[in-house]
């Protein structure tokens, strides 16, 4: 059975996940990965949702205020062993219902173009292409999603 767990940045667990993702990143990112990684810092990360499966942490993702009543989604990652198996989807799914009951309306994030999986995760959650934003604006390796929550 899969258990959410809602923290902070300041989680072994999630710094330990996040250090998969981003070895993960370096590899699928190439060249790229040095620009994208300058925005995926663990500073103003404070809604943290972490998956565990008999308690291993098998899954993470997480949001930081955006705007007023935008919430940006950041660091999304599950392990391989767990792909597959809907996790991130409920971790994407519980994420929006926290920034929800937080008073936000709205829902963005950034994926690189090669994130083959994380494009199809989003569009299968609803979220809708939309400009890029911030500064992925006029970064033709980013896609920006945004959501109604």
């Amino acid at each position: 059975m899969l258990e959410l767990r809602k923290t902070n940045s300041d989680s072994t667990d999630f710094k330990s996940l996040v250090k998969q993702l981003d070895d993960f990143l370096k590899i699928t990112d190439g060249d790229d990965h040095a620009f994208y990684n300058q925005y995926n810092g663990l500073q103003n990360i404070n809604n943290v949702i972490i998956a565990y499966k008999d308690s291993t942490p098998v899954g993470c993702g997480a949001f930081k205020k955006f705007s007023k009543n935008t919430v940006e989604i950041k660091r999304m990652f599950t392990t391989e062993a767990a792909r597959g198996q809907g996790v991130a989807s409920q971790i994407l799914e519980a994420l929006e219902q926290w920034a929800k009951t937080s008073g936000f309306t709205f829902s963005i994030l950034e994926t690189g173009i090669r994130q083959i999986e994380a494009i199809n995760l989003y569009k299968k959650c609803n979220y809708q292409i939309t400009e890029n934003y911030g500064q992925y604006q006029g970064i033709s390796e980013s896609l920006c999603f945004k959501k109604e929550l």
